[in-house]
């Protein structure tokens, strides 16, 4: 008998990869979203990038970008101290296609407004897509494309960083930022004592001319081969942000030590380092002692941007459980076909639904705020509970997701597992869940009436849902008691809720009833499926999911 013979050599009962497929064109829901919130003229720009996306090859290098991890190279080969990270070029290749895509800068630019003023929209549904091939490399990403935030409150400074940061080119080079054809930027804020405590951060800035030297450490240094950083640290009013370059003027490299790189659960293809200042050089980012009020700018898009990536990571994971249901067959029935697993995937693509519509609605009060006030207040009361929720739903979910696959979902050839250790960081980065909670709480006092506005609007857009006016109630109910911090996360759970049938009530009436029976008049079981859906909405639910 020869080798390949052998019966269990033959290759049967399992799903074909989930590649080439337009991640755009079979996603209903976010094709609905995208158009409710105002980027319906961009279908075509968004079909494109689905299209390419989904490929194999773009599937091959998230792969093989995650598997061969950066390095740190201290020095070069004739001893000079360079402090450069080194990347696979899949890696490389990431960076420039989402940079090609603008995704790291098409919300400033004018080629990145589409018609109907829905650049934040239209931007989130990509960077949704991306996050479900390669969400690692977002992370430079993001803060390039949030720093024009913080970089706005020192004029002259953003005057000359934007026409390098608005190039849709992708320069890995290590060379100073003015000549390069593209820019990325990263952040430094927590220090090793304070964490989250910014305000107890030691590293200080000393006035140097026109400019300063910076002293001290980053416990993370987010993207540590960016070109630029924003940083913290205490000037002689306090707390202040910084612009430190890589180079200096005159063209050598700043006294930017980095000691190592961590050693992360998941985030694996991007870096993330430890790092010393030795007298670097720095510019002032907005007014000495207003450091936090600067760099708040920025996270609030950051924390935009986890919540989109924690929904996009859902979506894959939904998408792949649900494509191996349909081939996979089990007691002479696809899996697909079990009354058990579709209760399972139908509930799952109900949270999806719900994610989704919720992260868009939220991005259209980004577009909006500048020119309508409720909106505005909408994006600052909304922004921190909706990571909290979306945020620190991924996880378990992803989890149910690999459970679909069984043994397969586990092992690391397939995406699930890097899908799930790469999970909980959007939760952590740019404030853990009591932070969100706390800043909930704060946007409550510090704008009331507005924050009351919201609520009001929200009761609106879901009456007659079930649950919701129960909801309402408890929430407003509980923000004004005295030990409200106490209850803050039951609170602020229930806000996004709230708000997730709303944004879904706009796209699906029938599917924001069936999240508000199953999440808002009573708490959703802990395991996913354990819901009584009727066979249509069942079948409805899943054929929008995945057709």
């Amino acid at each position: 008998m020869t080798q390949g013979s052998f019966a269990t050599h033959e290759v049967l009962n399992q799903s074909p990869p989930f590649w080439d497929v337009n991640l755009f064109a079979v996603d209903k829901p976010l094709m609905d979203a995208v158009a409710v919130n105002g980027g319906g003229s961009a279908q075509q720009e968004l079909s494109g990038f689905g299209q390419h996306w989904g490929s194999a090859a773009m599937a091959e290098r998230g792969r093989v970008a995650n598997e061969n991890t950066p390095k740190l190279k201290t020095f070069d080969s004739r001893g000079n101290r360079r402090d450069q990270i080194e990347f696979h070029p899949a890696y490389h290749e990431l960076m420039a296609h989402s940079a090609h895509a603008g995704v790291h800068n098409s919300t400033w630019t004018p080629e990145g407004k589409p018609a109907g003023g829905a650049a934040e929209v239209v931007r989130a549904a990509k960077f949704y897509m991306a996050a479900q091939v390669e969400t690692g490399h977002l992370c430079p990403i993001t803060m390039t494309r949030a720093s024009v935030a913080a970089l706005a409150t020192q004029p002259d400074l953003l005057a000359k960083t934007m026409p390098v940061i608005a190039t849709r080119a992708y320069d890995p080079t290590f060379a100073p930022w003015p000549a390069k054809r593209g820019m990325t930027l990263g952040m430094g804020m927590t220090e090793k004592q304070g964490g989250t405590d910014v305000r107890s951060n030691m590293t200080r800035a000393v006035r140097d001319g026109d400019a300063y030297r910076i002293t001290g450490h980053k416990w993370f240094m987010s993207a540590p081969m960016c070109d630029a950083f924003l940083v913290l640290a205490q000037a002689d009013e306090g707390l202040t942000c910084f612009f430190m370059p890589r180079f200096t003027p005159d063209g050598s490299v700043n006294s930017i030590a980095f000691q190592r790189l961590k050693d992360k659960l998941g985030n694996r293809s991007n870096a993330s380092s430890e790092v010393e200042f030795n007298g670097a050089y720095a510019e002032r980012v907005g007014d000495e002692g207003k450091g936090i009020r600067t760099i708040i700018q920025m996270v609030q898009l950051t924390r935009q941007d986890c919540a989109i990536a924690s929904a996009g990571l859902m979506r894959s994971g939904l998408a792949h459980a649900l494509h191996h249901a349909r081939h996979r067959s089990v007691f002479q029935k696809h899996l697909a076909d079990q009354p058990l697993m579709q209760a399972v995937l139908s509930d799952m693509a109900l949270h999806v639904e719900a994610s989704i519509a919720l992260v868009m609605r939220l991005c259209r009060s980004f577009d909006r705020a500048p020119d309508d006030a409720g909106e505005a207040a909408y994006m600052r009361l909304l922004t921190p509970a909706i990571k909290y929720w979306v945020c620190k739903s991924a996880p378990g979910f992803l989890y149910e997701a690999m459970e679909c696959l069984g043994g397969n979902g586990y092992v690391e050839e397939g995406i699930l597992a890097r899908h799930y250790r790469e999970s909980p960081v959007n939760a952590i980065w740019e404030g853990s869940g009591n932070v969100m909670c706390l800043d909930v709480l704060r946007a409550l006092s510090r704008e009331a009436e507005a924050a009351t506005a919201v609520l009001q609007a929200l009761a609106g857009e879901t009456a007659g849902l079930p649950g919701a006016a129960e909801a309402v109630a408890f929430i407003g109910k509980t923000f004004r008691r005295p030990d409200g911090e106490r209850v803050a996360r039951l609170a602020v759970e229930k806000l996004a809720l709230l708000a997730a049938a709303a944004a879904l009530n706009q796209i699906s009436p029938r599917h924001a009833e069936l999240f508000a029976a199953t999440r808002l008049a009573g708490n959703h079981p802990s395991m996913y499926g354990a819901v009584d859906l009727a066979p249509d909405d069942v079948r409805g639910l899943l054929e929008r999911a995945l057709p």
